[in-house]
């Protein structure tokens, strides 16, 4: 089967998941692109980035179009943060490429640390922690940073870390944790794709990818917030946990097939 049709497929289910559970889509995409290992670490951070981007600027609208009470302040505040912390994520991940251009050991990076972050929300998730519920300007600034600068770092668009770590300072409820954690993700991304346009050389990307990555990843971000909408808490909470496992399983494997 043609690699843009898996990829097509992987997108649109992943998406679909990652916009109902404020995931992103990329938690999936990143290492299911490592596992098919068709292209090359800076390329499949790309293409996840793109693909996540997408969905997060469909969900987005259909969010508030459809609406979603959002606090705009609070969201502006938070994506501020992100906004550079993804700008700070790329730089970063670009600095060790440079010093990794097989890219194995990048790929490891990035595997360790979303298996710790994800280690992380599934034990919020189950009630481990009590949650704050801070209000100064400077914890939102702060928090959008660290998720921004995650999401860049290890190409997955956002993961559970930022609805956990959302839910987590500010005691706000999963569901409208998803809606500001795709808001966030999508100005990560934004900016993330934006310098990876203007600095780094495309010459080796294989391009015509993006033909099945885009349409994929508009229909996953219109399913995921079709039925988002429609799926209680509660749900949502056990997606969120399932996925969780799912991808920590997966990194775990692939940082096996590595070594």
């Amino acid at each position: 089967m043609n690699v843009g049709i898996i990829y097509f497929i992987v997108i649109v289910i992943a998406n679909t998941i990652g916009a109902i559970s404020g995931m992103g889509g990329g938690v999936l995409i990143k290492p299911i692109f490592d596992l098919i290992d068709s292209h090359s670490v800076a390329e499949i951070s790309f293409y996840s980035s793109s693909a996540v981007l997408t969905m997060a600027i469909v969900s987005s609208y259909k969010q508030v179009k459809s609406g979603v009470r959002i606090d705009w302040s609070f969201a502006i505040q938070i994506s501020f943060g992100s906004i550079l912390g993804g700008i700070l994520g790329n730089k970063l991940f670009e600095k060790i490429l440079s010093f990794y251009p097989q890219g194995r050991e990048v790929q490891l990076l990035q595997i360790l640390l979303t298996i710790l972050t994800l280690l992380l929300s599934f034990f919020y998730s189950k009630g481990y922690w009590k949650n704050f519920e801070v209000k100064q300007f400077y914890w939102k600034v702060i928090s959008g940073l660290l998720l921004g600068f995650l999401a860049s770092l290890l190409g997955i668009g956002g993961g559970p870390i930022n609805v956990a770590l959302l839910m987590f300072l500010f005691n706000i409820p999963i569901k409208l944790a998803t809606v500001y954690s795709i808001l966030t993700i999508l100005l990560s991304q934004f900016s993330k794709v934006v310098t990876i346009l203007l600095t780094a050389n495309l010459e080796g990307y294989d391009l015509n990818i993006l033909f099945f990555i885009i349409p994929a990843a508009i229909i996953g971000g219109f399913l995921g917030a079709y039925l988002s909408k429609r799926m209680p808490e509660k749900k949502v909470n056990t997606l969120f946990q399932v996925v969780i496992i799912s991808v920590l399983l997966l990194n775990i494997y692939n940082a096996f097939k590595i070594y």
